[in-house]
């Protein structure tokens, strides 16, 4: 049955977001979109996303209606308090409190801070985020714990409900994988594979197997091997 309310995907246009709106698509009878600019190395992820979008409504049109506005916000203040990888052009390494430097503290809290906002003013009571304790590189604010926190503390103080969906909370990247070619079979899988970014570096000239970056940082490394193993456990042809 699908979902009467409207979903609010926090969609930054790579592989895990584009899997979550995909999600949403699938269960909910309206779904936005929402990115955020703030100051990211890889802001090619904003371009990327609108052509994911466009992508989205041509190959699936059962989604497409169903898809509507895209927001941007900018959070530009993000950059300009942290001093991370992701923000800043420094070499990607393990930090002395065991974090990679690729945290940006808090970001997670501020983009559904401010997303539930926009969605109390767009009357939706769900966001969706691509937030994985399983692999994910160590940040705090990608934890189950964590975002149930953030739910119960939104609900309160907007005195009305919302619902944290985190689909890919317990999957491993493989699995993501899976779950995509679940939702949109073939023709979802190449449209990520194509279009999405996931890159922290933002390079996008070569085309491996999986997609386009870098291929060697953490989220290139991530990706890959989930690719890998995803394609390694499909089922071959049947024999005739």
């Amino acid at each position: 049955m699908t979902d009467p309310r409207t979903a609010l995907v926090l969609f930054s246009g790579g592989q895990d977001s584009t899997t979550c709106l995909a999600w949403a698509l699938e269960r909910h009878a309206r779904v936005e979109t929402l990115g955020f600019d703030y100051g990211q190395r890889h802001r090619i992820e904003l371009d990327c996303r609108l052509t994911v979008l466009d992508e989205l409504r041509a190959r699936f049109p059962h989604w497409a209606d169903r898809l509507g506005d895209d927001h941007v916000l900018d959070l530009s203040l993000i950059g300009q308090i942290s001093d991370t990888a992701l923000t800043s052009e420094r070499a990607i390494e393990l930090q002395a409190d065991g974090l990679p430097n690729t945290f940006v503290p808090g970001r997670n809290l501020l983009f559904l801070g401010f997303a539930a906002t926009l969605a109390y003013r767009r009357s939706a009571s769900v966001l969706v985020g691509g937030m994985c304790e399983t692999d994910y590189s160590g940040y705090p604010d990608c934890r189950d714990n964590t975002l149930k926190a953030l739910q119960v503390a939104l609900s309160l103080g907007l005195d009305a409900p919302m619902t944290v969906e985190t689909p890919l909370m317990f999957l491993t990247k493989a699995q993501t994988w899976t779950l995509a070619h679940e939702l949109g079979g073939d023709a979802l899988v190449d449209l990520m594979i194509e279009h999405t970014h996931t890159c922290y570096l933002g390079e996008r000239g070569r085309r491996h197997a999986w997609g386009h970056g870098c291929g060697h940082c953490p989220a290139c490394a991530l990706r890959a091997s989930g690719h890998a193993t995803w394609i390694g456990t499909r089922p071959g042809p049947a024999a005739g």
